[in-house]
């Protein structure tokens, strides 16, 4: 029987040639990563085998013009270097995506915390994650308008367009490669503050209004009146200052592919 398997094996890669097939599968695992990181494709929503079967037909879609022109290995320990090359390019595009996403779930949990709803974080079906309801409807925006810009079409012509910047038998510099990634992830916080600083702002000036007011009339309970003047307060400005947010996240997006790409660029040697 491992006779016959080998003996059918060995067919298979005389069919479509060691080049093809050692192609192939440095490109599921240069996407594999989109699966894994990015927003979106990684959804738990999505099931994994779904996400399997789509990933695989990314990757039988882009391999032919991944592997045109390329001389490829045939030796095992090579085959193995650059398959973890390719992961770890494709991890590189992926996370650098993935930060857009991060400093939105960042902004909601300030929110949440600034408003009070913080106090009832429940499950995110989204992530998998607690999180309370402004982390949650933050969220949900942000997935909206990546569907509705095309976000999807973004991400996979950004990830084709990897395989020009480092092809398959490139040799990229690392070193380069991460510290372009920690610059995007150093982004995370001010980018939080960017979406939230509306209703931080009108938060903090509601605090400092019953803060005025405890001092004048302190026989005021200030903890049972702010509280549902608070949470009022931050809906509204949310509710106002919300498609500003949809067109911030619109254009991070296309700013978030760039620098996905230019870390990726950093990398060539």
């Amino acid at each position: 029987m491992n006779a016959a398997t080998q003996q059918t094996s060995q067919q298979l890669l005389a069919a479509f040639g060691i080049t093809n097939v050692v192609g192939f599968f440095l490109v599921l695992a240069r996407i594999t990563p989109l699966f894994v990181v990015a927003p979106l494709f990684s959804s738990r929503q999505i099931p994994g085998r779904v996400r399997t079967i789509v990933a695989l037909a990314f990757t039988l879609g882009l391999y032919p013009l991944a592997v045109a022109g390329q001389r490829l290995p045939d030796g095992a320990a090579e085959i193995v270097g650059l398959v973890v090359k390719e992961l770890l390019v494709g991890l590189a595009f992926a996370m650098c995506v993935a930060v857009l996403f991060a400093a939105i779930d960042a902004a909601g949990s300030l929110l949440d915390f600034m408003v009070g709803f913080a106090f009832g974080a429940t499950v995110d079906p989204m992530t998998g994650n607690n999180s309370a309801v402004l982390t949650r409807l933050y969220s949900l925006v942000a997935v909206a308008v990546f569907i509705v810009i095309n976000g999807d079409a973004w991400l996979i012509q950004g990830m084709s367009r990897t395989f020009d910047l480092v092809p398959l038998s490139s040799a990229p510099d690392f070193a380069s490669i991460s510290e372009g990634v920690v610059a995007t992830f150093t982004t995370i916080f001010s980018s939080a503050l960017e979406v939230a600083a509306p209703v931080v702002i009108a938060c903090v000036l509601t605090d400092v209004g019953f803060g005025v007011v405890s001092r004048v009339v302190p026989q005021m309970n200030v903890f049972a009146v702010g509280f549902p003047v608070k949470v009022l307060v931050g809906l509204l400005v949310v509710a106002a200052s919300l498609p500003f947010v949809a067109g911030w996240i619109s254009d991070e997006l296309t700013a978030s592919v760039s620098q996905a790409l230019q870390t990726v660029r950093l990398g060539v040697i």
